[in-house]
């Protein structure tokens, strides 16, 4: 994966928090929550079970804002092609 153009940040807690921010939206592991993503209009898509960026890449979407859906990103597909939109 080229990684050029996303910022990633990781909080090593007892899981690893982890988010791929890209110009358009942001993929991040279950410890955030898509309301809030919603809630602001914001883009952004969950991932579940990861821990690392890679694992992030072939994981399942679970759930979408509804502004990440707009831009044509939904849950079941992977992490890999959210980021391709949200580049």
């Amino acid at each position: 994966m080229d990684w050029e153009g996303f910022t990633k940040t990781r909080h090593d807690l007892q899981r690893p928090l982890l988010v791929v921010s890209g110009s358009k939206g942001v993929l991040a592991c279950s410890y955030l929550n898509v309301a809030t993503f919603a809630a602001l209009a914001e883009a952004g898509a969950i991932v579940r079970g990861v821990g690392d960026f890679e694992d992030m890449l072939e994981a399942e979407i679970i759930e979408a804002s509804p502004a990440a859906v707009q831009l044509g990103v939904h849950p079941g597909m992977t992490g890999r092609q959210a980021l391709d939109i949200f580049r």
